[in-house]
């Protein structure tokens, strides 16, 4: 029988964004794909470095792990939670299945339970999103991720990042609003008008509901599985360059969504990065390419090729 991914959340993965590839990379880029491809083999034995993107997914896969409340006082709890996974990792990679074993390899070696791959032999892999039924795509490549985002998947390029040693145990996911979290229409209003012309038009539609991101499903996904944990391993946080009064539109828009959101950061245009490394997120996306480069100073942080501000 066919397995279903139905109430998981699918997160499709590229190899550079799981692991430290730089090395490699830099034979392939250098030398060519022959060079490329007899340096993986040479090396397959040797493990990667783990990537921007693992600690994340290491934590991710964890929560498979943690019963759920409806199970909390079952002897069969783990069992039971195992049949129905709340998180389901897949590696879609560039590297055909001879580069690739090198990837399975440390895959293996760091204990990681991912066990479904595709192999693209250089094609890129954003086609198989869609098959997987992925609910986000994660790669180092950013064509590949504007292609799965025109697809409508959420997806976000890895940039290289600080990677802090510091590990509070929960899974800790920050997010930007306009054109991530919700859909780039009062972005528009801001670029095209001015300041004084957003904070008028997002004053005047408080009580209407922001269309939704591409990353809205993303949330809703993490807000239904804190919900069905006892004592919640993940939590999530809003860190927008709106502030007052365009912040309560926002508010209410979750309220419409029912979604609930841990912390909420109305910064007015101060930069992120501090507020990030404070709350110690294991990985940001936002779309707007300046706040990507402050935040990845400070944490694992993915942009969002969305809306006006990347046309």
């Amino acid at each position: 029988m066919a397995q279903s991914f139905e109430n998981s959340l699918v997160i499709a993965i590229s190899s550079r964004a799981l692991f430290d590839m730089a090395e490699s990379h830099a034979v392939y880029t250098g030398q060519g794909v022959d060079a490329y491809c007899q340096y993986q083999i040479d090396h397959e034995n040797e493990t990667l470095n783990p990537g921007v993107a693992f600690p994340m997914v290491k934590k991710f896969l964890a929560l498979n792990d943690t019963p759920d409340t409806d199970d909390a006082n079952n002897h069969n709890a783990l069992e039971n939670n195992r049949a129905g996974q709340h998180v389901e990792i897949v590696l879609i990679s560039r590297n055909s299945a001879d580069t690739g074993l090198r990837v399975f390899n440390s895959i293996e070696h760091y204990g990681l339970n991912i066990t479904r791959a595709v192999f693209t032999g250089g094609r890129s892999p954003y086609r198989y999103v869609k098959p997987f039924d992925a609910d986000l795509f994660l790669s180092a490549d950013p064509t590949d991720v504007s292609q799965a985002l025109d697809a409508g998947c959420a997806a976000a390029t890895i940039l290289p990042s600080q990677m802090d040693n510091r590990d509070s145990g929960k899974l800790k996911i920050a997010f930007d609003g306009d054109a991530v979290l919700f859909s780039d229409e009062a972005e528009q209003v801001f670029q095209n008008q001015g300041l004084a012309a957003f904070s008028e038009t997002e004053k005047q539609a408080a009580n209407q509901p922001l269309l939704g991101g591409p990353f809205k499903n993303v949330l809703a996904a993490l807000h239904r599985i804190q919900q069905n944990h006892p004592q919640s391993p993940i939590r999530t946080a809003l860190i927008t360059a709106r502030g007052a009064p365009a912040h309560e539109r926002v508010i209410k828009t979750l309220r419409a969504w029912n979604i609930r959101i841990d912390e909420s950061f109305f910064l007015g245009g101060m930069d992120k990065g501090e507020f990030l490394r404070t709350f110690d997120a294991d990985i940001f996306f936002d779309d707007q390419r300046g706040h990507c480069e402050s935040a990845r100073q400070h944490v694992p942080t993915g942009h969002v090729p969305s809306g006006i501000t990347n046309q």
